[in-house]
C-alpha cells in the first residue's frame, strides 16, 4: 500500500477506530503489567510511541508515571488522541518513522511501535528501525504479531495490503540483521510471547 492509500485509510479509519480506545487501553494495561517481571517499563522516564494512533497505548504510558510523546502520520488520529482530557500532557506530533523522526540522538529512553512493522514494506520497516534505534537510549519494543497465524488475522492483513505475511516469518532476524548507513540498528533482539498470536521484540539500540 502506497503512502498516499494508507494515510488516506488510517484518516477515514480514525472515528471508527476511535471506538475502540477503551478496550486498547485495557489491553495494553494488562500486557504491560504481565510484563513488568521481564521489562519495567515504570523504570524508565521518557519514552516515544511510534505509530500511536488515538492515542490508547500513549495514556496507558502517561498514567504509569512516563513523559509521553506519541508520533503518527495521520492528522485525524492524532486530533482523536489529543481530545482525550487524560492526555493533555501527552505531545502529540505528526510524523513517519518510516520517512525520519524529529528528534534528536538518544532524545528517549524507550520507544514502542504497536502493529505497525506488520503493515509496511521491508524497506519502510528497516527505515522505522534505524530511527527508532537512533532516537532511543535503552529499549525499543516492537509489539506486533509473531509467527501464529489466524484466518480472520488472515483474511483482514491480505485485504490490507501490507506485509504481514513475510514479516511474521521473518520479524526477528530482520531486526537482527537490519543495517542502515553501514551501521547495525541493534546489538540484540529478544522475542518474548505476550499472547497467543503476538510478542513483544525487545531490541537494544546501537
Amino acid at each position: 500500500m502506497s503512502k498516499v492509500n494508507s494515510n488516506f485509510l488510517f484518516n477515514s479509519i480514525a472515528p471508527f477506530y476511535g471506538l475502540f480506545y477503551k478496550t486498547q487501553k485495557k489491553h495494553y494495561k494488562k500486557i504491560i503489567e504481565d510484563m513488568s517481571g521481564k521489562l519495567d517499563l515504570t523504570a524508565f522516564k521518557t519514552v516515544l510511541d511510534v505509530g500511536c494512533g488515538t492515542g490508547a497505548l500513549c495514556s496507558v504510558l502517561n498514567e504509569i508515571g512516563l513523559e509521553v510523546t506519541g508520533v503518527d502520520p495521520a492528522e485525524k488520529m492524532l486530533n482523536i488522541a489529543r481530545n482525550k482530557p487524560e492526555n493533555k500532557t501527552i505531545r502529540f506530533i505528526k510524523a513517519n518513522a518510516s520517512e525520519g523522526l524529529p528528534f534528536d540522538l538518544k532524545t528517549f529512553d524507550i520507544s514502542l511501535a504497536s502493529y505497525v512493522a506488520h503493515g509496511l514494506q521491508p524497506h519502510e520497516r528497516k527505515q522505522m528501525y534505524a530511527e527508532m534505534s537512533r532516537v532511543t537510549s535503552s529499549k525499543v519494543i516492537i509489539y506486533d504479531y509473531n509467527e501464529k497465524r489466524s484466518l480472520p488475522i488472515t483474511i483482514a492483513e491480505w485485504l490490507e495490503g501490507g506485509d504481514y505475511f513475510h514479516f511474521i516469518r521473518n520479524a526477528k532476524a530482520e531486526m537482527e540483521s537490519c543495517e542502515c548507513e553501514l551501521r547495525q540498528c541493534f546489538s540484540d533482539v529478544e522475542m518474548v510471547n505476550v499472547s497467543p498470536r503476538a510478542a513483544w521484540y525487545i531490541c537494544t539500540p546501537i
